[in-house]
């Protein structure tokens, strides 16, 4: 009964730490939208502005405001030689509505918007913000490649934990993490970049994309813990340097680096979509 209690104990422990992480990689990356909050004729104004979206569609922005208060929205893509286009909004019902122009996928927008009371300014954010467009991704491909992915988490820092505590399942526990990693990272990962960005690999040697480096990187140090405790079920050294190279990767937010078009390289009178 001790044993078991202990077991799942560890086990709770690994899915709360997988929950931190995942809460950590949801809302630092590049693709999380800016929430806020700005105080104007003494009543507090809420705003959520987008950094990712579908493709296929504009991206809105819908901001509840007091009587009488308007906004200037600017907005160009990013990395372009394209000029600001400033556009004057008027609240309609006290909310103002704007659009982001849509992009194809891995098209970005840079955009700003400041409500406007009388002469007083009030911009939402000090820099522009970079709106990136993707691909949809089905459901029954993003689903089951997050599962796979954060139970490869689950399973890896259980497994760490079986190392470190010298307990007899370290290498059954590092095959599920290896397997979990392949069919999530190397099979799932591809088909979900391929529905967003039209790639199934944006990484080394062919991109920077972070995402596909990190899993590759993950996967390689997992194997090799794999193919060490093949060797000697007794290496408890490799599944904790594996682990900690996996806590590394999951530090670093999701979608840093990831795939953009850069209009610097096309024509100058390439204009934004509208």
């Amino acid at each position: 009964m001790k044993n078991f209690l202990k077991t799942a104990g560890l086990w709770l422990l690994s899915l709360l730490l997988m929950g931190a992480f995942a809460i950590y990689q949801r809302t630092t990356g590049p693709t999380y939208p800016v929430s806020g909050k700005v105080v104007i004729k003494g009543e507090t104004v809420k705003y959520k502005l987008l950094r990712s979206h579908d493709t296929g569609m504009d991206a809105p922005i819908d901001i509840k405001v007091p009587e009488g208060v308007n906004a200037v929205f600017r907005y160009k893509r990013f990395k372009s030689h394209d000029e600001w286009t400033t556009v004057d909004i008027t609240a309609d019902s006290n909310r103002i509505k704007a659009n982001i122009p849509h992009q194809p996928a891995a098209g970005k927008v840079e955009y700003q918007l400041a409500l406007m009371e009388g002469e007083n300014s009030y911009p939402l954010t000090e820099e522009p913000i970079v709106i990136r467009f993707k691909g949809k991704v089905p459901d029954f491909v993003l689903a089951p490649h997050i599962f796979f992915m954060f139970f490869a988490m689950v399973f890896g820092i259980r497994t760490s934990l079986e190392a470190i505590l010298k307990r007899k399942n370290t290498y059954r526990l590092t095959s599920i993490t290896v397997i979990l990693l392949f069919i999530g990272g190397l099979i799932l990962g591809p088909i979900v970049q391929k529905y967003a960005f039209d790639a199934f690999w944006t990484g080394w040697p062919w991109g920077t994309d972070l995402t596909d480096n990190k899993t590759i990187i993950m996967f390689i140090f997992w194997a090799i813990a794999w193919l060490r405790l093949r060797k000697n079920t007794e290496n408890k050294v490799w599944p904790v340097v594996a682990m900690l190279v996996m806590i590394a990767v999951y530090l670093i937010p999701h979608s840093m680096l990831g795939s953009e078009i850069d209009h610097t390289k096309a024509s100058p009178n390439t204009e934004i979509q509208q």
